[in-house]
């Protein structure tokens, strides 16, 4: 798949994302595997904290086998990324991931959400060797990339970030609910909709 880029400014675009995660995560849903949602970032600096903002908007999301990690109460960041993969793998056999971030880019893409299917480098705009991770990766770009990167992570308007984070979070619960089908819990399994 190329890679598909959406305004979250425009609200066709929400759909459009919600029918591209749909086509990926249904062969995952017919194949059993477990959906882990890896939000990544940090609440310590406001161009960071997309991947904890959009975890904490899903975090009440209540499906089978759909597993949110990193929140603004327990962000996924640099210092334990390792730690939360390994246990990801060794918890789940074979878990789809759909990876979450943060990144900064040219001035004309900033508010734009880039879905891939390649994993994302987490750390990489401030030259972190971190693993790579996710079988779909879910981009944001929240500001310009520039000679400081950390410095401008630190004055990125939050609400470039707010915006989105309900994007891709209002896009990501939809294709749940329209993948896996509106009940909850133990009744999902039974009225999966792929």
């Amino acid at each position: 798949m190329k890679k598909l880029i959406f305004d979250s400014i425009d609200s066709k675009n929400i759909k459009k994302l919600r029918d591209s995660i749909c086509e990926h995560l249904c062969p995952a849903i017919k194949s059993k595997r477990d959906i882990v949602i890896l939000c990544i970032g940090t609440d310590r600096a406001t161009g960071d904290c997309l991947g904890p903002l959009v975890g904490e908007k899903l975090k009440f999301l209540s499906r089978k086998r759909i597993h949110i990690f990193g929140n603004l109460e327990n962000p996924i960041h640099a210092q334990n990324i390792e730690n939360v993969i390994t246990t990801i793998k060794s918890t789940f056999n074979d878990p789809y991931i759909i990876a979450i971030d943060a990144c900064l880019g040219s001035l004309h893409n900033v508010g734009y959400i880039v879905l891939d299917t390649t994993p994302i480098n987490p750390g990489a705009a401030l030259n972190k060797n971190l693993p790579s991770v996710g079988d779909l990766s879910i981009i944001g770009i929240v500001n310009i990339t520039g000679p400081s990167d950390f410095s401008v992570l630190q004055n990125t308007r939050l609400y470039t970030v707010m915006m989105l984070a309900e994007a891709i979070s209002t896009s990501l619960y939809h294709a749940i609910l329209k993948s896996m089908g509106g009940k909850k819990h133990s009744e999902a399994l039974e009225d999966e909709v792929c």
